[in-house]
């Protein structure tokens, strides 16, 4: 493909500008880059969350705590006392009745849990939801051309941002307090990052970000791509910050050539940083890769020195049994996005397989949704109709949700996030669920799969800050960002 094609987007109209991919945005700053007047302008937050406050207390009263990690523990009529955005204390209620705190929560009627994690999403499809003119795919790569490379190439720098809210809130409103994000803007590619870390800040969420690097609209993107990725991974190593991290990203192996991925993984390794990669989603990604390369697609990755602990190898579904090998010796994550396979008629991994060799194998939406307990029970039946078996796969699909995922974070994050222990980052989802049934740490994950998903979040904690109290989010105007949103989705689609 020639690089002409990112005029597309560049020759639309932002703002009453025309922007280049390479350049920064023009405007006031914030951080390290210049930002455009709209961005500063459009502040929709009563609270802010982008820098750490004063010591703050948080008290939550007569729940019921499922602590997660390794060893799940179910401790009724338990309370918890947070600081700042760590996890202080934890104790049977009686033992803390005399605590008091700035902020007191009564959890008595619902379950308390570590806040959930979205391993593998895309903020930037958002402005997807209703778009009615795409062409019928008669396969992934039609699905590819016909959406999302049309969609990715028209981006604005204001779609981004507002694409990331828009995912941040719905994340919040679902109890999911991090997201791990694989982002594509081709047409805008420098600066983007930054752009979508605000969004992050600004709703109180956790993030991992990178971009998508391709090599599908020319050179002069792929390299924007690299810079975009190496300018931010630095950023990120330079502030060491507990809300945001950094991956390299790159689209798929069937869209890099081997000059642009030996760059890649030369800036990768000093950067010390891992990448994320969609791997063998689809069959055509194998039979490019042996076409063109005469090696699979993990092989190929394996070559170059893509894989390892820190990278996220997204999907994994036509990988065979050598793969799966080299996945596991090089001890590189793997992830499950159930939804998004079945919608696309890609096909559903073999996850029993990839945990019984090894492989620390997560769950994402793939931005299909933010619900992970409605991911969960998909990828759970997928299994069963994939091997024709309707006892298969109950715990490995549970446990990479509810054990697998917070492992993934302890590669990238220092502090422990996924679990409710004393010295915790203070991620947190309140649940309603009275148990009809015994309740204890053996039947707990059946309560998760046939109960709990059926309830909501009440009430989203992040960072020990207070998101969403009894359905309210808290300091967000959710109604004027979806105004600006509807205003952003409608001009891009009569661009596509």
């Amino acid at each position: 493909m020639s690089s002409g094609k990112r005029s597309v987007a560049q020759n639309m109209p932002f703002e009453g500008n025309s922007i280049d991919s390479r350049k920064p945005l023009e405007g006031k700053c914030f951080g390290s880059m210049p930002f455009p007047d709209w961005f500063v302008a459009g502040n929709f937050f009563s609270i802010s969350r982008n820098t750490e406050s004063s010591m703050s207390t948080l008290l939550i009263q007569n729940g019921t705590l499922a602590t997660l990690g390794e060893n799940n523990r179910i401790l009724t009529d338990h309370s918890l006392l947070v600081e700042n955005e760590l996890i202080k204390k934890i104790a049977p209620t009686e033992e803390m009745r005399d605590q008091t705190a700035d902020t007191v929560i009564d959890a008595k009627g619902q379950l308390v849990l570590p806040g959930f994690i979205n391993a593998h999403t895309h903020f930037y499809s958002a402005f997807s939801r209703g778009l009615g003119k795409v062409p019928p795919s008669k396969n992934f790569v039609e699905v590819l051309e016909n959406l999302w490379w049309r969609l990715d190439r028209l981006l604005t720098p204001e779609d981004c941002y507002y694409s990331a809210l828009v995912s941040c809130i719905d994340a919040v409103k679902h109890g999911t307090t991090t997201l791990i994000d694989h982002h594509a803007s081709e047409g805008h590619v420098r600066g983007t990052l930054e752009l979508i870390e605000k969004a992050v800040l600004e709703t109180g969420l956790r993030g991992s970000l990178c971009f998508e690097l391709t090599d599908r609209d020319g050179p002069q993107v792929a390299q924007d791509g690299i810079d975009e990725n190496v300018e931010f991974i630095r950023a990120k190593k330079r502030d060491q910050s507990s809300r945001i991290k950094a991956l390299f990203g790159l689209h798929a192996a069937f869209t890099i050539n081997n000059d642009t991925l030996e760059k890649a993984v030369a800036a990768a390794r000093e950067l010390d940083v891992g990448f994320h990669i969609h791997t063998a989603e689809d069959q055509a990604d194998q039979d490019h890769s042996l076409k063109t390369h005469g090696i699979r697609v993990v092989e190929r990755l394996h070559k170059f020195g893509v894989l390892g602990p820190q990278t996220i190898c997204a999907h994994c579904i036509h990988v065979d049994e050598a793969e799966m090998d080299l996945l596991a010796e090089t001890d590189t994550i793997g992830m499950h996005l159930p939804q998004s396979n079945l919608n696309n008629a890609v096909g559903v991994a073999d996850v029993v397989k990839l945990i019984d060799k090894g492989i620390l194998y997560g769950l994402g939406t793939d931005s299909m949704t933010n619900n992970l307990l409605e991911e969960a029970r998909v990828a759970l039946w997928a299994q069963h109709i994939s091997k024709s078996n309707p006892s298969v796969g109950f715990m490995e699909v549970w446990n990479a949700l509810l054990v697998n995922n917070s492992k993934i974070l302890s590669r990238y994050w220092d502090e422990n996030i996924g679990t409710l222990e004393e010295g915790s980052l203070a991620d947190i989802v309140l649940m309603d669920y009275y148990p009809p049934t015994p309740f204890d740490e053996n039947s707990f994950i059946g309560h998760m799969c046939f109960g709990v998903a059926h309830s909501s979040a009440r009430t989203t904690i992040a960072s020990g800050k207070v998101l969403m109290r009894d359905h309210q989010l808290i300091g967000i105007d959710e109604e004027r960002i979806a105004a600006r949103a509807r205003e952003l989705s409608q001009a891009l689609w009569d661009r596509f």
